[in-house]
């Protein structure tokens, strides 16, 4: 598996609030949902997507742009816009000042906003649970993202406009494979750009000792690799080996290999029904008992609580 798979094929959605948001100027809405990953496509009209705090965004037809929670932001036609609604956890809708909006926003199957045919239109996909993202993809990205239209030309786009509005039996599990599918689309192409801030694991990859080394530890995690066995692979010194792995990673590796197996074994968790003596041999670990006790110290909590919250459904 190369670096770039490993990181992008952690987003599962399981029933992500997606919408076909229509309005007319001036409008506002603040997002204050705590969602792991909002992606928002650009269909027509502009938006300034405004964070509390960093650089504002403005979009125009065709941009995506994706915002990593739990910070709050702003979608406002303008940013002097006074938000005019309120987005909480779990998709609930409010007025600024508490009152429920009570479906008064409803224009139809998963549209929402205050004039069917107004000129602005954008696509909004949100994964409600952080147990939908691979933590280490996220630790990967900065708050807000954003993709033009002179780089970015997806497919998926129209296709996604059409499905979010049909009101079809498994409806919902179309629309989480689509809103994977864009996600990974769009970051891999984000990943792409030369000026992109990506993590300095996945820039290290360049590097010929410290990239033979990481691919070692991602394709077999399972083995009982030491900082001698890995220097040896790499054909350098042990101290030669640390000092530049942690100079390109910013850690050390042993210190980045349990990361590793750790987010490997948050993944199976989630994805699977494997008990934790297989995930444990899978990610190098010689028992459950070791297993738990990695994954506590890293995580904070047990494996089973870890497991319990990623099954956790809207």
């Amino acid at each position: 598996m190369d670096a770039l798979a490993g990181l992008l094929e952690g987003p599962r959605a399981r029933g992500a609030f997606m919408i076909r948001a229509c309005f007319e100027p001036p409008w506002s809405v603040r997002i204050e949902d705590r969602a792991p990953l909002t992606v928002m496509v650009m269909v027509r009209g502009e938006a300034w997507v405004i964070p509390d705090r960093g650089r504002h965004l403005k979009l125009r037809p065709g941009d995506l742009a994706i915002a990593r929670g739990p910070d709050p932001y702003t979608c406002a036609d303008d940013p002097r816009t006074a938000p005019q609604a309120l987005i909480l956890p779990g998709a609930e809708c409010h007025y600024p000042d508490g009152r429920a909006l009570n479906g008064s926003m409803d224009l139809g199957v998963r549209t929402w906003g205050d004039r069917l045919d107004g000129p602005t239109v954008m696509l909004i996909g949100t994964y409600l649970w952080e147990g939908e993202i691979s933590g280490r993809l996220l630790k990967a990205l900065p708050q807000l993202l954003s993709l033009t239209a002179d780089v970015w030309n997806c497919p998926l786009t129209p296709y996604l406009m059409d499905e979010i509005v049909r009101d079809e039996p498994g409806q919902e599990v179309v629309l989480d494979r689509l809103l994977d599918l864009l996600v990974i689309a769009a970051l891999r192409a984000w990943f792409s750009r030369p000026e992109a801030e990506a993590p300095a694991w996945y820039a290290a990859l360049a590097d010929p000792v410290v990239g033979r080394v990481l691919r070692l530890v991602q394709d077999d995690p399972a083995h009982p690799w030491t900082v001698a066995s890995l220097a040896a692979k790499a054909g350098v010194s042990r101290a030669a080996l640390a000092r530049r792995f942690t100079e390109l990673v910013g850690e050390p590796p042993m210190s980045y290999l349990t990361g590793w197996r750790m987010a490997l074994a948050a993944d199976a968790l989630r994805d699977t029904d494997d008990t934790l003596d297989s995930i444990a041999r899978r990610v190098g670990y010689g028992s459950a008992f070791a297993l738990s006790s990695a994954f506590k110290r890293v995580y904070g909590v047990s494996p089973q609580e870890r497991r319990a919250v990623g099954r956790v459904s809207p």
